[in-house]
């Protein structure tokens, strides 16, 4: 018998297997050799989910010791409604672990605790190329239509 997944939110102890999860999740959008994130940048994002003043949150998918998903998530205010939003920023599953339900157990999740904490929505983005994450996110959520645009500023 198989022994059912866990979502938790992540703990300290998950560093090095959340840092694969991380690094995984970062080359898929082409972060990576020479383009990869700084390590004081993922040390910083680590450090802020254990942060209570700060309103990034990290969850983790877990199957008998081994981590298989993560997503993180966003709390923050809007001009449009009185109550929070939460933006699901990074969701992300190890490739052999796809297609078991466990990017739809994250997601569910999130949405659970943006209930809890009485959240308008939840929304997110992807790449329009991510069609295999897109093909779940047409079944647990609507597609807003709306394009983003930025500019990115130096640092």
């Amino acid at each position: 018998m198989t022994t059912p997944i866990t979502i938790r939110p992540a703990q300290p102890a998950d560093f090095p297997q959340w840092k694969l999860l991380w690094d995984g999740y970062n080359a898929f959008y082409g972060r990576s050799g020479p383009t990869a994130l700084p390590d004081e940048t993922t040390r910083l994002t680590w450090a802020r989910f254990f942060d209570d003043y700060e309103p990034m949150h990290a969850l983790v998918a877990e199957r008998d010791g081994q981590l298989l998903g993560l997503v993180h998530y966003i709390f923050h205010r809007s001009t449009n409604v009185p109550t929070s939003n939460c933006y699901l920023q990074d969701l992300f599953t190890l490739e052999s672990a796809r297609g078991r339900g466990i990017g739809r157990a994250l997601i569910e999740e999130v949405y659970r605790r943006a209930d809890a904490a009485h959240c308008a929505r939840v929304y997110w983005l992807t790449h329009e190329s991510n069609t295999t994450a897109r093909a779940l996110y047409d079944k647990v959520a609507e597609n807003s239509g709306f394009l983003v645009y930025r500019k990115n500023l130096p640092l």
